[in-house]
């Protein structure tokens, strides 16, 4: 019997004939304006995604490195909740489904999943890839305004990923309420910049008040101790570039790493890291010099050295966005 084909391959593949028959002139013209858009500061009031070629060249583009920050954001959150699945799920503003990937990735079968969106050529698109996935065939993919008036119906999960940096604050606050009042896990990923971080805080603390337990990737539900300003909370994932990729942005190398911002609640209680890396290890002679966010609410530098014996080796191996320390093994 065939071994089941990984989702992140079969993603891979569906997305592979997508640029087909898309000029390549056409194709990097709406990535180009799709990456100013991404990377803007000014809200906007209509979709982003206006046309076929707009959405192909989003989903060629962008859709593999959405895909490995949420599966990163859920590998963290889903070691926090050991032995919960999500029965249910809702994605929204999920354009052409990167999330619902990425939540079939981590928790495997079919569920009830339904992708909002007001991009109709997305949804469109993400319905047609979807199709490539036998436990994503069951889908609902639906038209739907993302702020104000936005309904959700109850369901275990929430995603809302690279979405909040295109709505008002007011809407951004009524999306976050939602997702909160529908569901008993809310995860949220922005890009790991300043302003996406900031966007994540607002929208833990707006969890926090409704009640919900932050399962990653703090290792606390108190105030965060980074001071506004001077940094920000932000992780990287690797993504294999496409040759969209490297058309438009002229690399050699074969992969780029996305950095993003995350927090991941629950109304339950979860277990959440003792400790979380919170910046890329540094590997000296006979060290490892590891910076952490702790459970006392602070920021702490731990040197990890040859004379830890075990704990060394394990902090030779740690990366950035890892539980610190690592659980024992059985």
């Amino acid at each position: 019997m065939n071994a089941p084909v990984p989702p992140a391959d079969t993603l891979r593949t569906a997305l592979a004939g997508l640029l087909d028959g898309l000029p390549p002139k056409a194709a990097t013209q709406a990535v180009d304006r799709l990456i100013a858009n991404y990377r803007g500061t000014t809200p906007t009031h209509t979709p982003i995604l206006r046309d076929r070629s707009d959405v192909v060249a989003y989903a060629a583009y962008r859709m593999p490195a959405t895909f490995e920050a949420v599966r990163a954001a859920l590998d963290a959150f889903a070691d926090a909740v050991p032995g919960w699945t999500p029965g249910s799920h809702v994605d929204v503003g999920g354009g052409t489904g990167a999330a619902t990937w990425a939540v079939n990735a981590t928790w495997e079968g079919a569920r009830p999943v339904t992708v909002l969106d007001w991009a109709e050529p997305a949804l469109a698109l993400g319905r047609e890839i979807a199709a490539a996935n036998p436990e994503l065939k069951g889908a609902e993919w639906h038209r739907s305004r993302i702020g104000s008036a936005l309904t959700i119906e109850s369901t275990d999960l929430v995603t809302v990923s690279y979405v909040l940096g295109e709505l008002t604050e007011a809407d951004r606050g009524s999306v976050v309420d939602a997702a909160a009042a529908a569901a008993q896990a809310v995860v949220i990923i922005e890009p790991g910049t300043p302003d996406g971080y900031a966007r994540v805080i607002e929208a833990r603390d707006r969890l926090i008040r409704a009640g919900f337990h932050v399962a990653a990737p703090c290792p606390h539900s108190a105030a965060c101790p980074i001071v506004p300003g001077e940094d920000w909370c932000h992780f990287s994932a690797r993504v294999a570039r496409s040759s969209l990729h490297r058309q438009v942005k002229g690399g050699s190398l074969p992969y780029e790493d996305e950095k993003f911002s995350y927090v991941a609640a629950t109304r339950f209680p979860p277990t959440p890291a003792p400790s979380r890396v919170v910046r890329k290890p540094q590997i000296r002679k006979g060290q490892v010099l590891l910076d952490l966010c702790e459970p006392d609410e602070a920021l702490r530098r731990e040197t990890v050295t040859k004379r830890h014996g075990p704990l060394y080796r394990a902090a030779r191996d740690a990366e950035w966005g890892d539980a610190w320390p690592p659980a024992a093994e059985d």
